[in-house]
């Protein structure tokens, strides 16, 4: 038998050594390469020319140099040249960091194994090559890396941009790309919560155009999974049972889905869908990927939002201060109007003026109406002043329960249970009613379907745990009435409950709510030295009770003055300070008739100078709270007190009582005169403040 034909010991008879060797050569799963020393490619096995796309013939011959990438070529010559003077051993694993160069120019990571063959006489290097990528643990990483950067690229896009739809466009877009997927699409579900919106997405199905409209109930795709509430695969539509398949999706020859629901603050929004004409495409990688991807979405809707209801709450801020500035100088405005209008009326050349007369009862009336708004506008800026009275809150909520049946949805029963010995109330009646309306248009807003609204007030001897360290002192041991107004509905989390009065947080839908309506409930019972309490389960209904203080015989209001009773004597000396002209003259007309001696100044400084020089001494200061850059009018007022102990205060505001308690230099006590007003009102305000200084 000649050299290299002998057979291996223990090889059955007849099978020689060569044709082992050379089948082990062409079998073996690595890529092997025979390399010479000038760096030749002697022979080349088959899966050689599979992983480096060349076949095994145009490998032959091919210098080992093609197989590199250009930019680490001539690193890679010397490093070659270095091994050929001392050849070595050097097994897979102990430099992972190698790319080979396929025939396309594309670049595949791989491990390289390198055996000499100069200890058996042969002028050879035997490379094997592994693609590392084919590990599962390195595909793994490999491929979560490469989520990770898609994940990246639109975490990058979602801080760059303030535009919602950029983000929704890119979302669907970015998942089809990172999956290899033929279709991918974000769903927003609607206020009405009965249908999705086709918000964006690549590779749409006829039907699911941007734009359209699909039904949200559970045996479709898109309705199943806000159902679940849960990520959802789909392996085989062909075999899907849980939901009813689309035939266009059949026919289309889309086979498996991946499906996942994203949240703004426990609330679900929307689903984003990816669909593949793959078998059981979608594995936990592709899971996590996904929820990332919605994630990402869902934090960019809350941003939105978050900065829409924070550009909201500045508008509001703004809109106030201006209100507030408007009804101010439209009242001062409205002073002159009103007043020259009585001068005129009072006018002995148009008393017996039919005619005229009409005139200017019809002027009068316009500035009435003008006053009302500017109330309204005062109101808005909550700028006004809660006026205190008696309630009885059974004739209320028998008054409210009426307006209510009338208006609301006809499947909501409201039934009201009214203690019979219920003492009234100290609250503002409009703002209480307005706080009850409120309360009454969030319950029939949790109860979509109808239910039941239940009205109940009852006397309380004792403030519940929850509530009660909400007040201090005195307050929190007086006596109160509970207002309670429970519904049937949806009910609210924990989470909910825990900010249900912070202002522009709403459960409810865009445009639905703007988040006011419990935080006003809240504001209202505080500063009526109240307070107000939930008891909520999810899907048990809502109780919102309001506890208001009693009316104790001390604290009821007084009655009303009879109409003779703002008489004053003739000369009451008047120092008026009035930094509007106009209105100046008018009140000027208006003491005069009242039979007032009047000395006027245009800011507190003029006054003050006055009041000192004067030898009689003056009864009243009437000043307005808003003087120009100068002193205000209560610190105005504050001087005079202090110097001229005998003087009587009136002041006179185009702005509310509200701003006269939080000025710090007003003090308990003083009477505010709300512009505008009538030489009546005025005259029934001197006569208040006088008595109470004689």
């Amino acid at each position: 038998m000649t050299p290299g034909t002998a057979a291996l010991p223990g090889l059955p008879s007849g099978i020689e050594e060569s044709s082992v060797f050379r089948s082990l050569f062409i079998a073996y799963p690595d890529a092997l390469l025979l390399v010479d020393q000038a760096g030749g490619i002697v022979l080349a096995n088959p899966s050689a020319a599979t992983l480096l796309g060349y076949t095994v013939e145009e490998l032959t011959g091919l210098s080992v140099d093609a197989l590199v990438p250009d930019s680490i070529r001539p690193r890679h010559a010397s490093y070659r040249e270095a091994y050929g003077q001392a050849p070595r051993a050097r097994p897979m694993g102990t430099q992972m960091e190698l790319v080979a160069k396929r025939k396309d120019g594309s670049e595949v990571m791989v491990e390289i194994a390198l055996s000499p063959l100069q200890n058996q006489g042969l002028p050879f290097v035997v490379a094997a090559i592994r693609d590392i990528g084919a590990y599962p643990r390195v595909k793994q990483a490999l491929q979560r890396a490469r989520y990770s950067d898609y994940l990246a690229q639109l975490g990058r896009l979602a801080v760059d941009t303030r535009d919602l739809q950029v983000v929704l466009d890119h979302v669907p877009a970015i998942a089809a790309e990172a999956l290899e997927v033929d279709l991918a699409m974000v769903l927003l579900l609607e206020s009405s919560r009965l249908e999705f919106r086709v918000a964006s997405g690549v590779g749409l199905m006829p039907g699911e155009e941007i734009g359209a409209r699909l039904p949200s109930h559970p045996h479709t795709p898109p309705g199943f999974v806000f159902a679940e509430g849960r990520p959802v695969v789909v392996s085989d539509y062909r075999e899907e049972r849980r939901f009813a398949v689309p035939q266009a999706y059949l026919d289309a020859g889309l086979v498996s889905a991946l499906a996942v629901p994203f949240y703004d603050r426990g609330r679900f929004t929307g689903v984003l869908t990816v669909r593949s004409r793959e078998a059981k495409r979608f594995g936990d990688e592709e899971l996590r990927f996904l929820e990332s991807l919605s994630n990402l979405l869902a934090t960019s809707l809350q941003r939105v939002q978050t900065e829409e209801a924070l550009n909201h709450a500045q508008r509001l801020e703004s809109v106030g201060q201006l209100t507030g500035g408007i009804a101010h100088d439209f009242n001062n405005l409205l002073t002159i109007i009103q007043g020259n209008l009585q001068v005129l009326e009072d006018l002995p050349g148009l008393a017996q003026d039919a005619y005229a007369q009409q005139l200017v009862a019809a002027a009068a009336r316009a500035s009435r109406r003008g006053a009302e708004l500017t109330g309204k506008l005062l109101a808005f800026s909550r700028r006004q002043m809660l006026q205190p009275n008696a309630v009885d809150t059974q004739a209320l909520l028998q008054s409210l329960a009426d307006m209510l049946r009338r208006t609301l949805d006809q499947r909501i029963a409201i039934t009201i249970d009214a203690a019979p010995d219920c003492p009234p109330v100290l609250a503002d009646p409009g703002q209480l009613e307005s706080a009850l309306l409120n309360i009454a248009i969030n319950a029939r807003d949790a109860m979509p379907e109808g239910g039941t609204l239940h009205f109940r007030t009852e006397a309380c001897a004792a403030l519940p745990p929850e509530v009660r360290n909400e007040l201090s002192g005195r307050d929190a041991h007086g006596r109160f009435v509970a207002i309670a107004i429970a519904d049937s509905g949806t009910g609210m989390t924990e989470e909910v409950k825990e900010r249900a009065f912070e202002p522009f947080f709403t459960t409810k839908d865009t445009g639905r709510g703007t988040g006011l309506g419990l935080s006003t409930v809240y504001g209202f019972a505080k500063q009526s030295k109240g307070a107000v309490a939930i008891a909520t389960r999810p899907g048990a209904g809502t109780t919102v009770t309001l506890y208001l203080p009693q009316l104790d015989d001390a604290a009821a209001p007084p009655a009303e003055e009879a109409p003779g009773d703002h008489s004053l004597r003739p000369g009451v000396r008047v120092m008026l300070v009035e930094d509007d002209a106009e209105v100046r003259k008018v009140v000027q007309a208006f003491l005069a008739a009242l039979g007032c001696s009047v000395t006027s100044a245009a800011n507190a400084e003029e006054a003050l100078l006055a009041m000192e020089a004067d030898g009689v001494g003056f009864d009243v200061l009437l000043s307005d709270i808003a003087l120009g850059s100068g002193m205000r009018g209560t610190r105005l007022a504050a001087e005079a007190e202090r110097r001229f102990p005998d003087l009587a205060i009136l002041l006179m505001s185009g702005f509310s009582s509200e701003l006269l308690e939080a000025d710090r230099d007003a003090l308990q006590g003083w009477e505010l005169l709300r512009k505008p007003y009538t030489r009546a009102e005025l005259a029934r305000a001197l006569a208040r403040v006088l008595p109470a200084r004689a």
